[in-house]
């Protein structure tokens, strides 16, 4: 019997090693590939003009003609929800391009200098960490014109404190590492050392920090946009459709229903696919 439970305990293992993880990780990735897809080809696959306003049509249930309907202008739902997607997509991208840019750079110096440079960075990130991220994007944003191009800045400038404490983390541990001491020895400079013996051994978590906080990026100009200080209209975001469908939910429960689910699927598709990467690649999860 004790040689059938280990059997049956090494079998668990092995199926949850060699293929949860895998998974996890087709399950995401087919998400956002369909998500990326459609909203990469909006233009081609929307079946109207997603500003054109048809008051005729008003308010109309999903149908052959509108496959999700219309809202309160007439406009097509599936043509706004796919132009939408483009514009939570370049958000989630753009903002995380510009935290993971200052968290690398910071990070970096924080962990390879120490010292002095670690003291400061690191109490500036404590600091801004004391700050309720989403209300600090709201202060912010206060004193600014509510644009597409003020969000994006705005999310990647208050998001960078995870990325810098991760890669201060990582520089720690490989700065004592035997390859790093020889290319000091060797004469290098500090920024080659950063650049090519100290960076791209710590990219895997950089990467999956990087693909969860396009979800983040995502959720938070979803809500600002629900609030009236993301995307304006007449541009589409799926933020501002669910705005617009709150006040006609009890009898068009498809203005609300399709860009929440679209936001759901998005958010849930980078989460699994982050979390799958991180099993996949952190051989400390593997041993």
């Amino acid at each position: 019997m004790n040689i059938l439970r280990n059997i049956y305990s090494s079998y668990r293992e092995f199926l949850h090693k060699y293929f949860h993880g895998t998974v996890l990780f087709w399950i995401g990735f087919t998400l956002v590939a369909i998500v990326s897809l459609g909203a990469l080809f909006a233009s081609i696959i929307s079946p109207y003009d997603p500003n054109a306003i048809d008051i005729a049509n008003m308010l109309q249930a999903p149908s052959y003609a509108h496959p999700l309907g219309t809202d309160l202008y007439g406009r097509d739902v599936l043509s706004r929800l796919l132009h939408g997607g483009r514009v939570s997509l370049w958000v989630g991208f753009v903002a995380v391009g510009i935290s993971s840019t200052i968290g690398i750079i910071l990070g970096l110096m924080a962990g390879y200098m120490g010292r002095v440079f670690d003291e400061i960075i690191m109490r500036f990130v404590d600091i801004m960490l004391c700050f309720p991220s989403f209300f600090l994007i709201l202060t912010v944003i206060a004193f600014l014109e509510p644009s597409l191009f003020n969000i994006m800045v705005i999310i990647g400038l208050t998001s960078w404190m995870g990325i810098t404490r991760l890669v201060r983390a990582e520089t720690l541990s490989l700065k004592r590492r035997e390859f790093v001491a020889s290319a000091v020895s060797s004469g290098a400079s500090t920024a080659r050392i950063l650049g090519r013996h100290i960076l791209p051994n710590a990219l895997n978590p950089i990467i999956v920090s990087g693909i969860l906080g396009v979800a983040g990026a995502i959720l938070t100009e979803s809500s600002l946009s629900f609030l009236g200080l993301g995307v304006q209209a007449p541009h589409a975001s799926w933020g501002n459709m669910l705005m617009e469908g709150k006040e006609v939910l009890s009898f068009a429960w498809w203005l609300s229903f399709f860009p929440g689910f679209a936001i759901l699927i998005t958010v849930l598709g980078y989460n699994l696919l982050g979390e799958a990467l991180r099993d996949m690649l952190d051989p400390r999860l593997q041993s």
